[in-house]
């Protein structure tokens, strides 16, 4: 039972640190762009590059690090390489917190409008 054990602690801490290697794939503005960019289907580099705005070099090197992490796949077409998700679960993965953080910004907001009705409240007074 003991092998067992150190076995599944193993497995769990190799989880842990492919967990942190993805959070750190998706920690760049652009290569979240990518994704969400490609949720609608493969592409290729120069499309992506012009719908992003960024040159073709910039680009490569923020695939191929998304490529080498497995969170892309590509594949040759004539003298392009087109780029898709590996796993499309992705999308829901970012969508989660995209709406966390949105829900976020919300209770911000909301402070900052108490904030500023007191604000004023205090002034007038």
């Amino acid at each position: 039972m003991a092998g067992r054990s150190r076995r599944s602690d193993s497995i769990e801490k190799d989880l842990y640190r492919r967990h942190a290697d993805f959070c750190k794939v998706i920690s760049h503005p652009t290569r979240l762009q990518i994704i969400d960019i490609l949720h609608d289907g493969e592409m290729s580099v120069t499309d992506l590059a012009t719908r992003l705005q960024v040159t073709v070099g910039n680009l490569s090197q923020h695939l191929n690090l998304m490529k080498q992490r497995r969170v892309l796949d590509s594949h040759k077409q004539g003298n392009s390489v087109i780029y898709r998700l590996a796993n499309p679960k992705m999308i829901k993965a970012c969508c989660l917190i995209r709406e966390i953080l949105f829900e976020q910004m919300q209770q911000d907001t909301s402070l900052l409008k108490q904030m500023d009705r007191s604000h004023a409240f205090e002034e007038r007074s």
